[in-house]
Formats: structure tokens, C-alpha cells, sequence
């Protein structure tokens, strides 16, 4: 099917209804219709396995589902099971169910670099109680955020740095300061320089390339020498890099640590781990003073937790981190020789961990290009693939792949030929996929 011919009119009624009743159309930036070509959103009706299927009736193989969270794909039947017992038992009680202490129990057995867990619902929830605990058990107001990785949390501590800071004082912002990834005399140089007022440094463990050899023990012994806390959060590489996340691979053990989206497979279900000593400052057994950790009406509802530990129990049984890598691996294989083939290997670029892939699209300059990238997802999206990134489930079948490079194969057929006329314009069919981070609307 030609891009031309993709129409979406359920779809597009169904995005001005979103936009009339909710802020920006969806309930993540990065789900907004902003992030797609113009009038090719799809609303998804539902999705089974590693398909979804729009309210159009088109049918598309989905990556980077549910932004990374539906990692076993969707409606699982052993997760779905775990979480159906629970439903009939009851959600939510006035007093802790045993079930949280099952959850607690299975989630430090699979990560055992930490002594204890307190769940939530969300990751920014999980990152702002880590950043709290920092402050409170050091004594200190400053935080350091790495400056490569593009998001910690919605809150203020960290929306503060990006350009959508409308709201925050410039005094909250002010306490954020930055560090780059795999730098470690920069961030010791910034530890000088605010000596003795830094909390914590913060920072995905691993992203789009692996960390340098040395560089989180590296980290490890900078935070124990200058008194302040190392938090890893996991969102991303916790499951996907390992059951216990990258600390689990890496071998390097931080002191707080916060996990997320693979947790629950798509339930709302999110944890923030760590050393006792520190994690105890938010509950009752000691004498100093205490710390609000976190404390949410539905961070322990038993289906959720129930979903965690199904989830936990899958990946290790089934070795499903070591699918999702071979997964990525012929993915990302597949789309580098079509990209190549067709002459434009320097500009479809696949980068990342196999089992965390994420494309680049870049110009006739090799520059990342918003325009490039809306004429890449417009054919995608045409050939039944819906692809913000590449990031695989373990749903998908070697089918689904090979599907998936023919029609990459088709649209950088295309992209070859916009190189060639030096202007992508005449391909893209309305205004330019947005960046999720920008000062204006």
C-alpha cells in the first residue's frame, strides 16, 4: 500500500476528540500525535502479542511497545492470568496484603543487589523518592543529573532543566545540575565544584552505547569518596539488559536503584530499591527524622504486583532478555543491509543495544532530520509498521522481522530518492514529526 493511500479518518476524529477533552491529545508526550506524520496517528483499538490494530481496521507490527513496557507484548496470557486471580480477590485493602509481601519477596530475589523495594505506579514517582532520600540522608540540596540521558522524572527537580520548564521556579531548576555520560574527570570537576553540595549523581547505567570500560565503578568510587549517593535508574535497562537489570551485568551495585515499564508488562507498576540503611529513612525502625518516601493509594494494588511477579517468573524461566537480544540482533541486521542496499546506510542508522534499538534519521548532511524521519514513518506506517523506534518485543516472530525490513527496504527506497533531490518535501504530505522536548506548542 503507497503512503497516499494510507487514510486514517476514524483515527484522525478520534485524535480531535482527544485533543478537545485531554492536554496534548494523549496522556505521554511521546504517545501525542505531534510525534507522527500529519493525519497518520493511529488510535489503537487493541493489540494482541506484538500486533495492534488501529480504529481504521489496519493492523500493524508494533515496536517499542507501550514506550518499552509491554516487553512479553500484549495481553499475555500468563500475565493476564496472575493478574485475573487477583481481581477476584479484592485490588486494594486499608492494610497491606500479603501479596505485597510476595511481591517484595520475588523482586529482591531477582534483584539482589538491593536489601529492600517500595513500589509505586510510576517511574517519576520512583526517581523523585530516590532523589528525596538522597537530599534527606546526606544532607544536601544539589542534584546531578547525567545530561545525555533525556528523562528522569516529571517533576520539578528535573522538568526544570529541559526546554518545557514553564511552571518551574528558577530556584528549583537551580539545584539541578548536569554531568556527561562516560566522562568521569568532568563529573569529578563538577564535584569539586560544587564541593560537599552535590546529593546524588543520577543516571541511566547504560543507554544507546555501552558504558566505557571502568566508568560505573568509576562512578561507584567518585560518589563514596565526595559522600554522595549513586542512583540507577533502570527504567529502561532493568529486564532488558538483564533480569536484574544493568547492575546485574555490569557487576557495579549502586545505592538506590528504580524500576519500571518491563516490570508489568503494561500494568502500572513501578520500584524504587536499594540499601537498607537509606531505604529505611522512609519508614518507621529507626530515630532520625523521617523521610516522606513514597506513599500512594494504588502503589500496591494486587494485580499489579501480581502482573510484577508473572512478569519476573517469565523472564527467567523462558530466557526471555536473551530473545529480545536475538530479536534485535536480526532486526537491526536486516535493517542495515537494506539500508545500505539502497544506498542510504549513512542516513537510516540503527543504534543501541539489540534488545533496546532506537533509529536515527539524518540528512544529506548526516545531520538528525525531523523531516527525514516523518518520511521514514510515513512509509513504515503505510507497510503496517508502527515504529517511533525498533525496540522489540518478545512477541515477535522471525515473520514479523523480515516483514519489517521489506518495508524498511521500501522506505528507504523512498528516503534514497529525497536524498537525491536534496528536499524530502515533497514526501512528507503535511508538516514535520515535532521533538517531545521544545519550548513551544
Amino acid at each position: 500500500m503507497d503512503a497516499e493511500e494510507l487514510h486514517l479518518p476514524h483515527s484522525q476524529r478520534a485524535n480531535e476528540r482527544l485533543h478537545a477533552l485531554i492536554p496534548g491529545g494523549a496522556h505521554t508526550y511521546a504517545k501525542g500525535d505531534d510525534q507522527y506524520p500529519e493525519n497518520l496517528a493511529p488510535v489503537i483499538s487493541h493489540g494482541r502479542g506484538a500486533h495492534v490494530w488501529d480504529v481504521d481496521g489496519n493492523r500493524y507490527i508494533e515496536y517499542g511497545s507501550g514506550l518499552r513496557s509491554v516487553s512479553l507484548g500484549h495481553a499475555h496470557p500468563r500475565v493476564n492470568e496472575a493478574v485475573r486471580r487477583e481481581l477476584d480477590r479484592g485490588s486494594n485493602f486499608v492494610r497491606p496484603s500479603i501479596v505485597e509481601i510476595e511481591a517484595a519477596e520475588r523482586f529482591l530475589a531477582t534483584v539482589p543487589t538491593a536489601e529492600m523495594v517500595k513500589f509505586a505506579k510510576n517511574g517519576s514517582d520512583a526517581t523523585t523518592g530516590a532523589v528525596r532520600l538522597a537530599r534527606a540522608v546526606t544532607g544536601r540540596s544539589r542534584v546531578a543529573v547525567c545530561a545525555d540521558h533525556p528523562f528522569f522524572s516529571v517533576d520539578d527537580w528535573f522538568i526544570g532543566t529541559t526546554p518545557m520548564s514553564a511552571g518551574v521556579p528558577a530556584a528549583t531548576a537551580e539545584l539541578t545540575v548536569a554531568f556527561p555520560y562516560g566522562d568521569l574527570p568532568a563529573t569529578e570537576e563538577l564535584l569539586h565544584r560544587y564541593q560537599d553540595e552535590v546529593a546524588c549523581l543520577i543516571l541511566e547505567p547504560a543507554g544507546h552505547t555501552e558504558p566505557p570500560p571502568g566508568y560505573l565503578a568509576g562512578l561507584r568510587e567518585l560518589a563514596d569518596r565526595h559522600g554522595c549517593v549513586l542512583i540507577f535508574d533502570e527504567m529502561i535497562t532493568g529486564f532488558r539488559w538483564s533480569e536484574a537489570g544493568a547492575q546485574g551485568l555490569y557487576g557495579v551495585v549502586p545505592d538506590l536503584s528504580t524500576f519500571g515499564k518491563a516490570l508489568g508488562n503494561g500494568f502500572a507498576v513501578s520500584a524504587l530499591a536499594g540499601r537498607r540503611d537509606l531505604m529505611e529513612r522512609g519508614g518507621l525502625r529507626h530515630s532520625r527524622d523521617r523521610v516522606f518516601l513514597l506513599s500512594t493509594t494504588h502503589g500496591a494494588e494486587t494485580h499489579s504486583l501480581a502482573a510484577a511477579m508473572a512478569v519476573q517468573t517469565t523472564y527467567v524461566e523462558e530466557g526471555v532478555t536473551a530473545r529480545l537480544h536475538a530479536l534485535g540482533e536480526r532486526l537491526a541486521a536486516g535493517v542495515r543491509e537494506v539500508a545500505a542496499g539502497m544506498g542510504v546506510g549513512d542516513h537510516v542508522v540503527v543504534r543501541g543495544r539489540a534488545s533496546n534499538l532506537v533509529f536515527a534519521t539524518l540528512d544529506e548532511n548526516r545531520q538528525p532530520s525531523q523531516q527525514y524521519r516523518t518520511l521514514f514513518l510515513r512509509r513504515l506506517l503505510a507497510g503496517g509498521v508502527l515504529a517511533p523506534s525498533f525496540v522489540v518485543s518478545s512477541a515477535l516472530g522471525d515473520a514479523d522481522i523480515d516483514r519489517t525490513v521489506d518495508v524498511v527496504a521500501q522506505a528507504c527506497a523512498v528516503y534514497r530518492k529525497a536524498l537525491d533531490a536534496g528536499d524530502p518535501t515533497p514526501w512528507l504530505a503535511g508538516r514535520p514529526v515535532k521533538p517531545v522536548f521544545r519550548r513551544l506548542a
